[in-house]
């Protein structure tokens, strides 16, 4: 759902919430971590903008929570080109510096995987692509890529490869042909794995649901994934919380996956969407959080899902900031 354009996404450590309403007992089949008291929500975040004006911003959502600390940087590499997608001069610098500056921060990179990638290529024209880059036509941008990040002394990056894969809307989308797909992914994985100094972390991120294609279909193994993501908004339109837990390929599968597959997993966009202001779904997630324990979750923060940046939500924004970014935040 984020543009392709690099964009921050500030992660405070873990931190201590309060949250009133939990997710129903039984609703999700997952088993929740056990501990005495309201469990921490684990690191969170806020996709705040792109550029260098993200990074400016971090001190205004900073003062907007209270006592929550950054920690995670997160940006997108736009898809327009290839030149892009190798990290070409401009936003990872700002990126790089940002996270050198503190050796308890982390950067989260989200890598297109074809170029053209919000074009709305035919599937044909899609399928020719990942066969391509499954045999090898695309090695040398990933190399570059890979090269660069390593360069800027940032070699730790979790990099968030083909996003939202199972859907429709990027270039990049595994459903015209799942095995080229997945060949394509193990190709750039190996590749970037190949530099000298690297040490990344790859992340498989579908949307949450089954969306044009059982998002576990696209799966490239476990040997070539590190961290199982997924995006999960407040949608479709009268679809509770827990049947956004309960669904196929939801939110409990997506954790009942990764725990099976001996993966963190993690949430690297959520938010508001077509249920409008809905408080009950904010401190429904943050509950969540808190009782799973995400590697990390981001939140992103502009209209209309957003709870800092976006004025459409005021409830939802009230909410948020307590739980968050209160004492015990």
């Amino acid at each position: 759902m984020a543009p392709l354009l690099a964009a921050l996404v500030l992660l405070a450590g873990p931190a201590s919430v309060t949250v009133g309403e939990q997710t129903r007992a039984g609703v999700s089949g997952v088993s929740e971590d056990k501990g005495a008291g309201p469990a921490p929500p684990g690191p969170f975040g806020a996709y705040v903008g792109y550029g260098p004006v993200g990074i400016q911003r971090i001190a205004e959502i900073d003062r907007w929570l209270g006592p929550a600390t950054p920690r995670v940087g997160h940006a997108y590499l736009a898809g327009t080109r290839w030149g892009y997608i190798e990290g070409a001069a401009g936003d990872l610098e700002h990126w790089a510096k940002w996270r050198r500056a503190r050796a308890d921060r982390l950067f989260v990179l989200n890598v297109p995987m074809l170029d053209r990638a919000e074009a709305h290529l035919p599937d044909s024209d899609v399928r020719s692509e990942l066969r391509k880059g499954a045999d090898g036509a695309y090695d040398e941008h990933f190399r570059k890529l890979a090269r660069r990040l390593v360069s800027l002394r940032v070699p730790d990056t979790v990099l968030v490869v083909g996003w939202e894969m199972n859907g429709i809307t990027y270039t990049h989308r595994c459903g015209p042909d799942p095995a080229a797909w997945k060949a394509y992914w193990v190709r750039i994985v190996k590749v970037m794995r190949s530099v000298g100094g690297q040490r990344f972390r790859f992340e498989f991120a579908p949307n949450r649901g089954r969306d044009a294609i059982p998002w576990t279909e696209c799966y490239p193994g476990d040997r070539y994934v590190d961290v199982v993501g997924m995006d999960a908004y407040d949608q479709p339109h009268g679809m509770s919380f827990e049947e956004q837990v309960g669904e196929p390929y939801g939110l409990a599968a997506h954790v009942r996956f990764a725990r099976a597959h001996g993966k963190p997993f993690s949430y690297p966009e959520w938010g508001l969407f077509r249920n409008g202001d809905n408080p009950k779904y904010v401190r429904s997630m943050l509950t969540w959080f808190a009782q799973h324990r995400p590697l990390y979750q981001t939140i992103s923060d502009y209209c209309p899902h957003g709870v800092w940046r976006c004025p459409d939500n005021p409830r939802s924004s009230a909410v948020y900031r307590s739980l968050v970014g209160g004492p015990f935040g």
